[in-house]
């Protein structure tokens, strides 16, 4: 963290989610309020089975390993459900999230220096504005789920983003609602270097995991 991480111009800030705002990746949460947090473990661990062999004799569904992964395990947990039930799950999910309070510090901050905040995640845009209710945040990038006759059909709406999809969504963000003066990005490595490399400051959030000793 710098001493200084919102020193500069007037601007935008632009934050990941999963392992940067909050501890964890928020996908497997969702998923287990779905179907319950066992069979949304087995459910992981039996997609990353499918990729990898999948992926071996190149026919993943996705364009690398961990998009293959997940978009067999959307496709095994989420497919046909409703879009009220997938709302009630957002729901059930806010009071489990731990905040990572430093950098939520820091989008406050931004935010009291009058910059725009936008989100920009791999997480699903089916439970991200439940989450960030209450934040002041200008904008959300997020991967988007099919939905068809009120029903989710497991396939994404929009690109996954993540990595250089997230670079691309954050690029053409910028040149829509520009001119912008400057640019802040705050992620984890490595799948938000891309992201980060576009910034006039990008910052590389590293979470301790909290240890049980005493």
């Amino acid at each position: 963290m710098p001493e200084s991480p919102v020193s500069g111009p007037a601007g935008v800030a632009f934050f990941d989610f999963d392992g940067t705002l909050i501890h964890g990746d928020s996908l497997p949460m969702f998923v287990g309020e779905v179907i319950g947090r066992r069979r949304a473990a087995l459910a992981l661990a039996d997609a990353i089975r499918s990729a990898l062999h999948r992926h071996v004799r190149g026919r993943g569904p996705g364009c690398d390993f961990p998009g293959s992964v997940k978009a067999i395990y959307l496709k095994r947990t989420l497919r046909g459900l409703p879009l009220a039930d997938a709302s009630a799950a957002a729901e059930r999910m806010v009071p489990r999230v731990r905040w990572h309070q430093p950098m939520l510090d820091v989008l406050k901050e931004h935010r009291r220096q009058g910059r725009r905040v936008v989100i920009a995640t791999g997480a699903l845009d089916l439970y991200m504005p439940a989450l960030l209710r209450g934040l002041e945040v200008d904008d959300l990038l997020a991967t988007g789920m099919e939905v068809v006759d009120g029903r989710l059909t497991g396939r994404l709406s929009t690109a996954n983003c993540v990595r250089l999809d997230k670079a691309d969504r954050v690029t053409g963000w910028i040149a829509g609602h520009g001119p912008v003066a400057a640019t802040w990005g705050y992620g984890n490595h490595p799948s938000d270097l891309p992201m980060l490399a576009l910034m006039h400051k990008g910052e590389v959030v590293r979470i301790r995991r909290r240890s049980n000793r005493r």
